[in-house]
């Protein structure tokens, strides 16, 4: 049995995505951007797409929805563009953000720090999320903009976006949200939520890869990122990719039809997954599971290398990750749980474990069978578990690691 539970870095396209993007290849092929009926012929199509996205986030017509190649390309665009318009070419000089946000944003974070802006990164809570009244207290009239994501690429912790967001409504404050882990998975209405830019990347959600967007509320002013032609009323540049535009909206709209549905049951099946992962001695899984994302865990094995999980793991056609892809190469210790405050050693032991509605019950018993088998063989050849035995007690259900 092959099993794939790593569905927070990419997810299998749906085989009626497939379906749907197919005829944009070989046969509705031309140019939309064309006067001629090839370049036509794909605009009701185009426009479908742009609708399932907008029906699928409740967005209103007079909010944009800008379609990328990705959302690293949404994140670069929010936040360097912001910082252009103003900050370079304005009176402010301050982001916020967190310490656990996505690659694509921390770095780009830092790049603009090395350009004259001045970054806060927020520290989070035990659960790994950043409070909304941390998030008030930091807000200066400086302040151009907040970026916090809508829920962790790594716990599934789900933030007070709705809270942040009003906040910054009130202090007159731009606020984006990446919101890759969420949408898709989870209810996203933006006319609940107070939010200026929403990123999101298909690829998430049973999509392709090398296609995701940009949700601007209001079609407010944003310097654009790629400079070019006039696609997408001027504010991105590069020939439309039609059968992925096509492909994200099928998508989206398949994620998101009968939502609380595709919840119930992947929720049942990672409970039952992380309830027999807990099971084992010394084990710890981040955050309340009732404020997470329904599909994931981030569980800590003491005395178990995350690495060598991840062989164990992949010797027995079972994929999982120790955390963010985009990541994935530099070993150090897991720098969200650092964040909550695991040590140095705990944070080197963390496996993600994420599912999709795609995951069967097959699966999740098959999971279970060789994760144990796999925490028994590493923890008897571990030098430093067989020092320090089991911690009294046992077992420890979700944890909160305290600084």
């Amino acid at each position: 049995m092959q099993v794939y539970l790593d569905n927070n870095a990419t997810t299998m396209v749906d085989p009626l995505v497939v379906e749907a993007m197919q005829p944009f290849f070989s046969e509705i092929y031309g140019n939309p951007s064309s006067l001629h009926k090839f370049g036509t012929a794909s605009h009701p199509s185009i426009s479908k797409a742009i609708d399932q996205v907008y029906k699928a986030l409740n967005a209103s017509d007079s909010d944009d929805i800008i379609f990328t190649s990705c959302a690293t390309e949404s994140n670069n665009w929010v936040l360097k563009s912001v910082f252009n318009d103003l900050i370079v070419n304005g009176d402010k000089n301050h982001i916020i953000t967190t310490e656990v946000e996505h690659p694509s944003v921390l770095a780009t974070c830092k790049a603009l720090e090395r350009e004259g802006a001045k970054v806060t990164y927020l520290p989070v809570n035990s659960q790994g999320i950043v409070e909304a009244h941390i998030v008030r207290s930091f807000i200066t009239d400086k302040t151009a903009l907040v970026s916090i994501m809508w829920a962790s690429n790594e716990t599934g912790m789900i933030f007070p976006i709705k809270e942040i967001g009003q906040i910054c409504k009130e202090k007159g404050v731009l606020f984006h949200s990446d919101g890759v882990q969420a949408v898709g998975k989870i209810p996203v209405d933006l006319q609940e939520v107070h939010v200026d830019f929403l990123s999101m990347s298909a690829h998430k959600f049973h999509g392709p890869k090398g296609i995701g967007a940009l949700y601007i509320k209001n079609s407010q002013p944003l310097s654009p990122l790629l400079h070019g032609g006039e696609q997408m009323g001027g504010r991105r540049s590069g020939t439309l990719n039609v059968p992925y535009i096509v492909a994200m909206g099928k998508a989206i709209e398949l994620a998101t039809t009968n939502i609380e549905e595709k919840m119930a049951s992947i929720r049942a099946k990672r409970d039952r997954l992380e309830d027999a992962l807990l099971k084992l001695s010394d084990t710890f899984v981040v955050g309340d599971r009732k404020n997470r994302t329904p599909n994931t865990i981030l569980i800590s094995i003491r005395g178990v290398e995350g690495e060598g999980m991840l062989w164990d793991l992949n010797k027995n056609l079972i994929g999982a990750s120790t955390g963010s892809a985009c990541a994935s190469e530099d070993l150090q210790a897991n720098t969200v749980m650092l964040a909550i405050g695991a040590d140095s050693e705990l944070a080197h032991t963390g496996i993600r474990l994420s599912l999709s509605r795609f995951t069967t019950d097959e699966e999740i018993e098959y999971t279970i069978e060789h994760f144990t088998k796999a925490v028994q063989r590493l923890r008897s050849i571990s030098s430093s578990y067989a020092k320090v035995g089991p911690t009294p007690g046992g077992e420890v259900k979700e944890c909160e690691l305290h600084h």
